[in-house]
């Protein structure tokens, strides 16, 4: 039985298509292709001559040989043509099908790459702008802020220019304090050696 037209059992053994087989049969049939549109006076040879030109041009010349070959190139230009401008049956018409995931090399230009080599500010979501800007804003507050130029600083400074007066009240104090008690414990002192 033929391979792809019986089904085997469950579990049974799969067929599956080479890839490069494929490639190979196409090319082949495209070659055929073409070679019958070159020779329409042999459509009803054997697919073994269709294969194979035929042996007798190669004895005419060169003038001969260049002549048919530049034919078949225009032949197979236009051929190309018409495939292209042909209207695709079916859906195939309206859908054009192409993997998203295949990553398409494309030719770059000089001049494109140069443009590429400069970067480009990317754009910005109005969220992110806006957390830049507030982080922009944080920064020069903080810079206004140690430079003293904020009212909040003014007020800052002023309250520990008061609280470093106090300190320096309590301090005097202090000293002023111990002197005295230096004093009396002298004074007391002297007193008891008399």
């Amino acid at each position: 039985m033929a391979r792809g037209r019986s089904r085997g059992h469950k579990g049974g053994r799969k067929q599956f298509s080479n890839p490069d087989q494929i490639k190979e049969d196409l090319a082949k049939q495209e070659e055929k292709r073409l070679w019958r549109e070159a020779h329409p006076d042999s459509e009803s040879e054997s697919e073994s001559e269709d294969e194979k030109p035929v042996r007798g041009a190669g004895r005419r010349g060169k003038a001969a040989q260049k002549e048919s070959s530049s034919e078949a190139e225009s032949e197979s230009s236009s051929s190309e043509e018409e495939d292209e401008n042909a209207k695709k049956k079916g859906v195939a018409g309206m859908i054009e099908i192409e993997n998203p995931n295949r990553v398409k090399k494309a030719m770059k230009k000089v001049s494109a790459l140069d443009d590429a080599a400069v970067p480009v500010k990317p754009q910005l979501s109005r969220r992110e702008r806006e957390e830049v800007d507030k982080a922009k804003a944080k920064a020069h507050y903080q810079k206004q802020h140690a430079a003293g130029k904020t009212d909040e600083a003014r007020a800052d400074l002023a309250r520990l220019s008061i609280i470093r007066k106090q300190r320096e009240d309590a301090a005097a104090k202090r000293v002023a304090d111990q002197a005295e008690k230096d004093a009396a414990a002298k004074a007391k002192a002297d007193a008891k050696k008399k």
